[in-house]
């Protein structure tokens, strides 16, 4: 396998970082990402002026790429620069406007915004128990149930709804304003949103949706582990810098040679994050995709919690407060592995498999 990137995804990966690092320094993404709407919207019209958006669906479907890679490129320089625009929830609608053979000109060019309910208050994760109903009304249909913890619903003009239909797990498009939503920020900026459907007129997208929905939560898995390891390279790269500059008893703490191995065991787990990130979003939209899904957003979640704890021992008080940008990368770590199934729940996907 070839691991450098194309020259179109380079360039791609070179002018969303330069982007990010200057109009998301830390203390931007702070102010935005906590107070509402959870992100800046004209940051939302840039970012697809820069191709991020249409990067993430195949050229039949009005994009450019599609592809795990060039979804991994997108995701790993947000995660580089912690950023809490809404593209987790454009990946997963772009994937199912694909499936569904719909026109998603105004999602990639930022013009309408999209989010996904998948997740329920007794099934965050298990598309197979999903409880939400759809039924039959005149020429269209109604949808009565509760999403919760829905990526970018806050700011969502249009919900794609996973529902029962029929004895079947089917996809409808609902309006926002058809459902009652609350928005709200999430513990490591950015937002989401609970939505209640009472009777809510919807549009049927994908009668037998259950493969599609797969596809569409491997690719938010490849998403969030790109992310992820982005995140990763910038804390470690940062606690290196400290144990550099930090002095004890009258040299840098990086010479001691139990933070030097703690540094390598550091990078040792992002490298193997990453390599198994890499296989993932190789395998994206193959017989393989929910195996390999699964496997890396479990070593993810593993890995990130160790790199979260590892940094913030080893600088010490300073990178629990507010101030320093290592606790914000901590945070966010550790809350990926709640996305799209945690840690325990991937596991046990892939014993059974």
């Amino acid at each position: 396998m070839d691991f450098d990137l194309t020259e179109d995804r380079q360039m791609l990966s070179d002018s969303l970082t330069r982007y990010l690092k200057d109009k998301y320094p830390f203390e931007a993404r702070t102010k935005v990402a906590y107070a509402a709407p959870y992100h800046a919207p004209d940051r939302w019209a840039e970012l697809s002026e820069l191709g991020a958006l249409f990067a993430l669906a195949p050229e039949d479907a009005g994009g450019f790429g599609g592809s795990g890679f060039d979804i991994s490129v997108v995701f790993e320089a947000l995660g580089r620069a912690l950023c809490p625009e809404p593209v987790l929830a454009a990946v997963l609608a772009s994937r199912l406007l694909t499936a569904a053979g719909a026109d998603q000109e105004s999602l990639l060019s930022g013009a309408t915004k999209y989010a996904v309910g998948l997740g329920e208050l007794e099934a965050p994760y298990e598309l197979d128990l999903i409880a939400t109903e759809a039924t039959a009304r005149g020429e269209g249909h109604v949808l009565n149930g509760r999403k919760s913890a829905v990526y970018g619903g806050q700011v969502a003009e249009v919900f794609l709804i996973a529902a029962k239909f029929e004895g079947k797990l089917a996809m409808f498009e609902v309006a926002a304003s058809a459902a009652s939503v609350t928005g709200y920020a999430m513990m490591d900026g950015g937002g989401a949103a609970e939505v209640l459907l009472d009777d809510a007129p919807a549009t049927l997208l994908i009668a037998d949706a259950g493969a599609a929905l797969q596809d569409a939560v491997n690719a938010g898995i490849v998403a969030l582990c790109s992310e992820a390891v982005g995140a990763m390279d910038v804390l470690h790269a940062m606690t290196v810098e400290y144990l550099g500059t930090r002095k004890q008893f009258g040299r840098p703490i990086g010479s001691f040679q139990a933070l030097q191995h703690r540094a390598v065991d550091m990078l040792t787990e992002i490298e193997q994050a990453r390599s198994i990130t890499i296989k993932a979003a190789s395998e994206l939209g193959g017989g393989q995709a929910s195996r390999y899904a699964s496997m890396a957003k479990n070593l993810i979640g593993r890995a990130g919690r160790l790199v979260a704890e590892e940094a913030i021992q080893m600088h010490g008080g300073i990178a629990m407060t507010w101030e320093y940008p290592g606790s914000h990368y901590a945070k966010r770590l550790v809350m990926i592995d709640h996305q799209l199934g945690d840690t325990d729940f991937h596991l046990s996907r892939v014993m059974a498999a």
